[in-house]
């Protein structure tokens, strides 16, 4: 029997449907283990998604009849994989298919804050403009401006092909230099400072984890040219939210643009009140397109654990 902890696309739980025996939780919002515990009788399959978060406590309740847990994403920070490991218990994700939704949406993000979209989209419901002007609500572009992507990984590479249609020059920073065929000319960084001196935006597309926890911070902020664009499409734990936010305050950071926060769904509510915040609400991947061929994955990699 599989446990589907949340509700699923149509095409994904009509596909589950005819594999197996399906369970459904109805779980919304904050996920509530003792919920699931209760559900998981003659259980051997789980698809869960970020927001469930099944750390060492959780997976040491399991039952033996568990074989493998599929995360409805990339990252599996919200599952404790050593504690899965020492059960027995399989771990599947879901890499590769949302590469090109979360990479529109960082772009998406990037026009946004630049061009003021956000600004200028409140003040006109709000009924305060005038009329064409030459001078009203002026934004920058794009063209011939130097892109910094901060983890040049899959979705990274997608977004810097975008940028280069649109005349972006790009430059990146990554635990190891990519070979050319990858690179495509990008100009790679040794150290954050001579990285975050050169751009002119930057898009943080580095996975979550130890090693990039509040990886902008304000000396690292402090490096970026007075003016520069903040995008963050990877992970919230990357920002440090105050230095962000008086960056932003300061004008040193021109505009931001993000998709993840920390503490979600309640983010760091300074961003509420500041015009040149772009904020949506964690839908990286969320196309039709891309949700379902998570799905997809997440069922490909059940049936292997379940039946080799």
């Amino acid at each position: 029997m599989l446990l589907i902890t949340r509700k699923m696309p149509p095409a994904v739980a009509t596909r589950a449907a005819r594999e197996h025996e399906v369970r459904q939780l109805a779980l919304e919002g904050v996920f509530d283990p003792a919920v699931l515990l209760e559900n998981l009788a003659c259980v051997n399959a789980i698809l869960c998604t970020p927001a469930d978060k099944f750390d060492a406590v959780l997976i040491a309740q399991l039952p033996a009849s568990i074989k493998v847990i599929a995360t409805y994403s990339v990252g599996q920070e919200h599952i404790d994989l050593a504690a899965a490991a020492a059960r027995g218990i399989e771990i599947c994700n879901t890499p590769e298919v949302l590469n090109t939704a979360t990479a529109e949406l960082a772009l998406t993000l990037m026009l946004m804050a630049a061009r003021r979209a956000g600004e200028g989209e409140r003040l006109l419901r709000a009924g305060k403009w005038t009329g064409f002007s030459l001078t009203f609500h002026l934004g920058h572009g794009v063209a011939g401006k130097v892109l910094g992507i901060f983890g040049m990984g899959r979705i990274g590479r997608e977004l810097a092909g975008m940028a280069r249609g649109l005349g972006m020059t790009i430059h990146y920073r990554n635990r190891n230099r990519l070979p050319p065929e990858l690179e495509l000319g990008a100009h790679y960084h040794e150290d954050d400072a001579s990285f975050l001196g050169a751009i002119d935006f930057l898009s943080i597309n580095a996975p979550g984890g130890a090693d990039t926890m509040y990886w902008l911070n304000a000396k690292r902020i402090g490096m970026l040219k007075p003016g520069a664009v903040v995008v963050n499409t990877g992970r919230g734990s990357a920002v440090d939210d105050d230095a962000l936010i008086a960056a932003l305050r300061s004008g040193h950071v021109l505009a931001a643009g993000l998709d993840v926060y920390n503490n979600e769904p309640n983010l760091h509510p300074g961003y509420l009140e500041l015009e040149n915040a772009v904020l949506l609400p964690h839908i990286g991947s969320a196309t039709v397109e891309a949700r379902d061929a998570m799905g997809f994955l997440a069922l490909d990699g059940i049936k292997r654990a379940l039946h080799g």
